[in-house]
């Protein structure tokens, strides 16, 4: 849903790049700095810094890192997502088998290969996010299950009705408002969350991820 977030995000589309995220989510194995996502809605921003209410009630102060980058999210639908397209999906495991999608990410062409892999993911408990590549039109989209590859392996992720699915879609500084929604990938510092990138909601859509 990334070496980064926003999953990671290095956007080379020339119409957004300068407002969008430079990677995408994600937990790289070899990752130095240990990550946190913070969640939430802001309550101040100021410069280099940003105030957020998280999900859990606590205030966090983030810091933003010099050159740190700030995208949105827009709408999508589950009939948008094609074979070859580049997904990021938080799932939990299905009692009867298989995984059911907790989001749905679709990445632009230019963030293809972001993160890819299937790695622990803290948005429920139990949750994974997947980043790979939708398969061929045969195993692609049916239904409202999608099957996706990474690095030689398959997986299959059904995705229910009112499953948020979502894209990239530009920011600016005057959408870190108080009030709007932000999820954050961040690096732990001593000073608290350190960003380098911040995943604003804007026009009613919340980042699902």
């Amino acid at each position: 849903m990334i070496n980064n977030i926003l999953p990671a995000l290095v956007l080379g589309l020339t119409t957004i790049a300068s407002t969008t995220l430079p990677a995408a989510p994600v937990h790289a194995e070899d990752q130095k700095p240990e990550q946190v996502h913070v969640r939430g809605s802001i309550v101040t921003y100021s410069g280099s810094a940003l105030k957020v209410k998280t999900r859990e009630g606590q205030t966090v102060d983030v810091t933003l890192a010099d050159g740190w980058k700030l995208a949105s999210v827009a709408n999508a639908a589950v009939t948008d997502i094609k074979p070859g397209d580049f997904v990021g999906i938080a799932s939990l495991p299905n009692a009867g088998g298989g995984d059911g999608a907790l989001e749905v990410l679709i990445f632009p062409p230019a963030m293809k290969g972001a993160g890819e892999g299937s790695y622990g993911w803290d948005l429920k408990p139990n949750s994974s996010m997947t980043n790979a590549t939708v398969a061929d039109a045969v195993k692609g989209v049916d239904g409202r299950t999608v099957t996706v590859s990474y690095h030689g392996k398959e997986k299959k992720i059904a995705i229910p009705d009112g499953t948020p699915v979502v894209t990239i879609a530009p920011a600016t500084n005057d959408d870190l408002v108080p009030g709007a929604a932000v999820f954050i990938p961040a690096e732990k510092a001593a000073s608290g969350p350190l960003a380098h990138q911040v995943l604003v909601g804007k026009n009613g859509v919340v980042p699902p991820m």
